[in-house]
């Protein structure tokens, strides 16, 4: 019997009904894009929410990065940021005319290493891009302190933290910037989209400036913008995506939950993904296979495709094996010892809110064969 696909991730889809209302408003009020009427509200919504005060709708979380990083002045010399991300975070660096520079991580958390970041800096040295990955906060003290006292910026990605919070904080609160990415692998999707979390109004204003050509006022340009302006369609599948997020997050902790009760004592396996932990979002649930385990990442990868499973190794190969970046003196393996071992250790499990213990059983069993 050939079982149905299981997928790392699953888009999470607001109920059909909730959103026709939604659309029915925009072919009434014939507002497709250009800061329209829902617009508007999912962006006041959408603050109060994640307990924020000011925040910019972009059309995606990568245009996202590349407004911050203009608004902040960073269009050149070097940004400091991680090898263990997507591959957009060091795209939206080079994009926005500045050069990464890679740290390794930290063993625990995968993130930024305060420490690591610290000794790369060098007179060049702009900024920080630090990923909460996986949803899991940075060391923002420790990344704050080295720059404070080194007079850097700090922009963090934060494509996987939505409502994550931090000592009963937004977790996006901190830095100087914060970028959310709203696509549909995300835990809260508007099919495509993000937001940039601004310290003050007169930030959140020049984001929305960028992002709109640099348009002011409807009649100057005074800066050199770009078209990330989020449409009214994304808007309304965000309005109806915050009716059910609290069901889907609250589903989410359970998975994870489950993962960790059955996987969570096997030897030379670690789950990376923390349960139990108020503010989590549960973005991924990823494990790392380690020299002792039972069966290496590669082996467990085939043998879920085998098993109709589509797992992830993600992140792997690390930013730093690709071509545009692989010739930087910062991608060279032996400077990111925890970064390599580490893109070569990792599965993501598939979690989706509406992953059936049944379903969740079956990857269990794959995982637990000798």
């Amino acid at each position: 019997m050939k079982w149905p696909p299981i997928h790392v991730a699953r888009p999470n889809l607001p109920p059909l009904a909730q959103v026709l209302p939604f659309l029915e408003e925009i072919w009434d009020s014939r507002m497709l894009s250009n800061n329209g009427p829902l617009l508007n509200r999912f962006e006041s919504a959408l603050a109060e929410y994640l307990g924020v005060e000011h925040i910019s709708m972009v059309a995606n979380g990568t245009l996202g990065i590349v407004l911050a990083l203009k608004q902040a002045g960073i269009t050149s010399g070097e940004v400091i940021t991680t090898p263990f991300s997507f591959v957009a975070t060091a795209h939206a660096i080079k994009l926005a005319g500045a050069t990464p520079v890679f740290a390794d991580i930290d063993p625990s958390t995968l993130n930024l290493d305060p420490a690591q970041v610290e000794a790369a800096i060098t007179p060049q040295t702009r900024a920080i891009l630090p990923v909460h990955v996986f949803g899991t906060p940075c060391d923002v003290e420790g990344l704050e302190d080295v720059a404070t006292r080194n007079g850097l910026k700090i922009i963090y990605d934060a494509a996987h933290s939505f409502g994550v919070h931090r000592d009963g904080q937004s977790v996006l609160r901190h830095g100087d910037m914060s970028v959310l990415s709203f696509h549909a692998t995300k835990v809260f999707n508007t099919f495509e989209g993000g937001a940039v979390v601004a310290p003050d109004r007169a930030t959140k204003l020049a984001i929305d400036q960028l992002a709109n050509f640099g348009i002011a006022d409807g009649l100057g340009v005074d800066d050199i913008g770009i078209n990330a302006k989020m449409h009214e369609f994304s808007a309304a599948v965000g309005l109806a995506q915050l009716c059910e997020i609290e069901t889907v997050l609250d589903a989410r902790a359970v998975i994870a939950q489950r993962y960790q009760d059955h996987l969570g004592d096997i030897h030379g396996l670690r789950c990376v993904s923390p349960t139990g932990v108020s503010g989590h979002n549960h973005y991924a649930f990823p494990i790392l296979l380690g020299p002792d385990c039972h069966v290496d990442r590669e082996t467990l990868f085939a043998r879920l495709s085998a098993e109709n499973i589509f797992a992830r190794r993600y992140f792997y190969p690390l930013i730093t094996n690709f071509a545009p970046y692989n010739t930087l003196p910062s991608a060279d393996p032996t400077l990111l010892p925890v970064a390599s071992r580490t893109a070569d250790e990792v599965l993501c499990l598939p979690m989706f809110f509406d992953l059936d213990e049944a379903s969740q059983d079956r990857i269990i069993e794959q995982v637990l064969i000798q």
